[in-house]
């Protein structure tokens, strides 16, 4: 379904002469966005029982909206950050202005490499979804690639990344401009 729409949007772009690619591609990395965390969201409600004869309210497991994470930046200051559940964690470090010089360059499409991560191994082996083909290629491009490498905008928020710190790389590599 979300590739359909996307679809639908690509078709519509190029049939109507749209010439402003930066636009576009954030119009698309929405779209992806938006169908990434229905898709997760969907996941989670399935897994629970939802109904409230099933279970009395207070033994249902609380789902924060918010988990702080916490990332050591470049200059190995370390910042709090509140991160909405299902969002990525591209779009959180953006949204929130967290100061990464050239952290996302690509927008969220999976053509760069600037969005790179390093997680502890514990946080690394329990992330819900594990690196495609496309992310590792982008992955192999970037600096001080390690073993617990990611990309933030294949990642994903869950409540059990409360607390997670988040190491960001010293160096940063565009692979747009490799």
């Amino acid at each position: 379904n979300c590739l359909r729409t996307i679809g639908r949007l690509v078709s519509a772009t190029a049939a109507s002469g749209f010439s402003s690619a930066p636009r576009f591609a954030s119009v698309v990395n929405c779209r992806v966005n938006q169908c990434q965390r229905n898709r997760w969201l969907s996941t989670v409600n399935m897994s629970g029982n939802n109904s409230a004869s099933a279970t009395s309210s207070s033994k249902q497991k609380y789902q924060p909206d918010f988990v702080p994470i916490y990332f050591i930046l470049r200059d190995g200051s370390k910042v709090r950050v509140d991160c909405r559940v299902g969002d990525n964690l591209l779009d959180i470090i953006i949204d929130q202005n967290v100061d990464i010089d050239g952290f996302g360059a690509c927008g969220g499409t999976l053509s760069c490499s600037t969005c790179h991560l390093i997680f502890d191994k514990a946080n690394y082996d329990s992330l819900p979804n594990k690196v495609t083909e496309e992310e590792q290629d982008m992955l192999d491009m970037a600096y001080e690639l390690s073993d617990t490498s990611r990309l933030g905008c294949q990642i994903v928020v869950t409540p059990d990344m409360q607390d997670w710190v988040i190491k960001v790389p010293n160096d940063v590599a565009d692979a747009r401009i490799l």
